[in-house]
C-alpha cells in the first residue's frame, strides 16, 4: 500500500522467511557455516536454537537454497505430528514413492532411497522445523532412524530447529544417548542495538534495488531497537506499521512519533483481540 509513496518496489518487512531479505550478522553466519558444515561431513545429527522470531526458519530457508545439487532435501514444518506422520511427510518431501501405509513399507522406501542417493554420491537432509514441540518418544525414533549408516558414514543428516525448550529437552535424561550424537548446538540471539538500524537498512535496500534508504530517524530506530528487543520478527512488524502510518500522515521520513503510534495501535490491536495480559514487547507472537 505504501510501497509507491516510498520509492519500494516491493513491501520490506513481510513476515514470511524470503532468504533475499537474509541480514548476515555474525550469529547468522556461524548458523550458515555449522549446518553446511556438518551436513557436508555427514555428522548425522544438527540443532539450530534460538526464541520466538530471531531467524530460525530463514535460515533453513537460506541454507536448502545454498545446498548442491547432490544434496536431497526434506522440510518438515509441523512438529505436532507422530513419528510416522512426520516420516510420511519426508518421505513425499523427498520425492519418494511407498508402497503400503505401514511404519515398516515407510522405513523400507528411505532406507531404499538413501542407499540409491549414497551410491550416486550424493547426501540427504532432513529438516524438521519447530522441534521443541517433538515428544521424547519420537525423538528416540530419530535417533533410530540416523542408525540407517554406511561402514564410513551416515546417509542421512537431520537437522532439528526449535526454540530454547528444545535444548532443555535434549538434555533430559531419558535422551542422553540422542544428545551424545549431537556434536554441538547453534544458538541464534536478538540483534545488538546498533545492528537494528543496519537491519532496517538492509531490507529498504533489498525491497528498493539499492534506491531507498534512511526512511527512519535516528529517534525512530532508537525507539523501535528499545521496542523489539532485538528480535527481527518484532521489527518486521512494527516497521511495517510505522510505515503505513507515516504514509497515511503523508511523512517521507519515518520520525518516533510514527513508531510510538504504531506501537500503541499494535498493542490495542492485542488487548482487543485476546482476553489476556499482552507480553512485555509489543504484543506480537510468533
Amino acid at each position: 500500500m505504501y510501497e509507491a509513496f516510498y520509492g519500494l518496489r516491493e513491501a520490506p518487512f513481510n513476515l514470511t522467511p524470503d532468504p533475499r531479505f537474509l541480514f548476515m550478522t555474525p550469529d547468522q553466519r556461524e548458523a550458515l557455516a555449522y549446518l553446511k558444515y556438518g551436513i557436508q561431513e555427514r555428522k548425522g545429527f544438527l540443532v539450530l536454537s534460538g526464541e520466538v522470531g530471531v531467524g530460525k526458519t530463514l535460515i533453513v530457508r537460506t541454507l536448502l537454497g545454498q545446498l548442491n545439487g547432490g544434496v536431497s532435501s526434506a522440510l518438515v514444518m509441523n512438529a505436532m505430528l507422530s513419528f510416522g506422520q512426520l516420516l510420511r511427510m519426508a518421505l513425499m518431501d523427498f520425492g519418494v514413492p511407498v508402497r503400503g501405509r505401514g511404519k515398516l513399507d515407510q522405513l523400507l522406501a528411505l532406507q531404499q532411497f538413501l542407499l540409491a542417493t549414497h551410491a550416486a554420491g550424493g547426501n540427504a537432509v532432513l529438516v524438521v522445523d519447530e522441534a521443541q514441540n517433538l515428544s521424547p518418544a519420537c525423538l528416540e525414533e530419530f535417533r533410530l532412524l540416523s542408525n540407517l549408516e554406511t561402514s564410513t558414514a551416515k546417509l542421512i543428516q537431520i537437522v532439528f530447529v526449535g526454540q530454547p525448550e528444545l535444548i532443555e529437552l535434549l538434555n533430559s535424561h531419558k535422551l542422553r544417548q540422542l544428545r551424545q550424537r549431537i556434536p554441538g548446538v547453534c544458538e541464534l540471539h536478538p540483534l545488538e542495538a546498533a545492528g537494528v538500524a543496519e537491519y532496517v537498512e538492509h531490507r529498504l535496500r533489498v525491497a528498493s534495488e539499492g534506491r531507498v534508504g534512511q526512511l527512519f530517524d535516528d529517534q525512530a530506530l532508537g525507539e523501535i531497537a528499545a521496542h523489539t528487543r532485538g528480535v527481527p520478527r518484532l521489527i518486521n512488524a512494527l516497521c511495517d506499521r510505522a510505515l503505513l502510518i507515516g504514509y497515511v500522515h503523508d511523512r517521507r521520513r519515518v520520525g518516533v512519533e510514527c513508531v510510538r503510534e504504531a506501537i500503541e495501535e499494535m498493542e490495542r490491536g492485542y488487548r482487543v483481540g485476546r482476553s489476556q495480559t499482552p507480553p512485555a514487547v509489543l504484543g506480537v507472537e510468533a
